[in-house]
């Protein structure tokens, strides 16, 4: 099940909603997005914000929240590969909270172990190397988280 904020206490939308969706690979450099919709399940690498100050970062993404109208947003938190949590795992869980707060929209998080492996991987199967590739990467992951959450709801509405 998509871990979710402690502030986002509504359920998650039914499957059957078509709902927009943000997701955001959040990085201190650079934070990847994509868009998609819950009903078809799409995830589409959209952009990547290239900030490192909070200001710009969120300017951006109001921008992009304006544009799209999701109803969701989700946010991928990092880990070790024994999901142990570190630095960035921190960060990435303060990034939602801040988008949740400013945005005033739910959040869910994602574990996203391997997401910026799967999508790279398929970026290279496009034909994507060296700066084409790192410069597609971190939509990409978002795109990989996305689909994360997807694979998350549909497991929990199947149940134990």
């Amino acid at each position: 099940m998509p871990e979710r904020h402690p502030a986002s206490e509504p359920p998650p939308p039914a499957l059957s909603d078509s709902l927009t969706v943000l997701a955001f690979d959040f990085g201190e450099k650079r934070i990847g997005v994509a868009v998609g919709e819950t009903a078809r399940e799409s995830a589409q690498a959209l952009t990547v914000i290239a900030a490192e100050d909070n200001k710009t970062r969120f300017a951006a993404i109001e921008r992009l929240v304006a544009e799209w109208q999701p109803r969701l947003l989700v946010v991928g938190v990092p880990t070790h590969p024994d999901g142990a949590e570190h630095e960035l795992t921190r960060l990435a869980r303060r990034f939602a909270q801040r988008l949740e707060g400013r945005l005033r929209l739910p959040v869910a998080l994602v574990d996203e172990r391997y997401s910026s492996v799967a999508a790279e991987s398929a970026l290279r199967e496009r034909g994507l190397a060296g700066d084409k590739l790192k410069g597609a990467l971190d939509a990409a992951a978002a795109a990989e988280i996305l689909r994360g959450y997807y694979e998350m709801r549909r497991a929990a509405a199947c149940g134990p």
